[in-house]
């Protein structure tokens, strides 16, 4: 899956969560993800997920994953479901995921990713649904800092040129 191997590496983001029928923010922070692809492996694809708060609260989330059929599919402790590269996408820039958390039945979520051109910037969208109807949106703002993610070492909270918190 070549779109695969074009996001693996480390990635500086903004998530920003919303509610769904009033459209307001509802919480914020920093991300760093670095994610592995490590082929012959039986989790071949790996992904932790870094989350930084305002208030100095940190967060982070493993994400173990096996590729087979075309799609990555998680089965570990938080999430359960699959990416797969959008079709058709004539530029090889969008993937969708479905999955579930654990423990809480009747809720879903869909994820979009497109990438920019030169792989530099990502765009993520997750619509959050229970018992069917949507009750949150999070967008997330990536940039990609480095393809070397065997030696990255640094767990501070990264700097996101440009960015300041929300004021609630």
């Amino acid at each position: 899956m070549p779109l695969l191997d074009a996001n693996g590496g480390v990635w500086h983001g903004v998530y920003r969560y919303y509610d769904a029928a009033t459209g307001k923010l509802t919480d914020e922070h920093l991300s760093r993800l670095i994610c592995r692809i490590k082929d012959g492996e039986v989790n071949d694809y790996h992904q932790t997920n870094y989350y930084y708060w305002q208030d100095g609260k940190k967060d982070i989330r493993d994400f173990p994953a096996s590729y087979r059929d075309g799609r990555i599919w998680f089965d570990n402790a938080l999430i359960t479901g699959w990416a797969a590269k959008m079709e058709p996408d004539d530029f090889n820039r969008s993937q969708c995921l479905n999955w579930t958390r654990t423990g809480e039945p009747g809720m879903y979520l869909y994820e979009m990713i497109q990438n920019s051109d030169d792989f530099k910037f990502r765009s993520r969208t997750w619509q959050w649904f229970r018992e069917g109807k949507c009750f949150q949106r999070t967008l997330i703002d990536e940039f990609f800092v480095t393809a070397d993610w065997e030696n990255w070492t640094d767990d501070s909270a990264p700097v996101i040129p440009g960015f300041e918190f929300s004021k609630k």
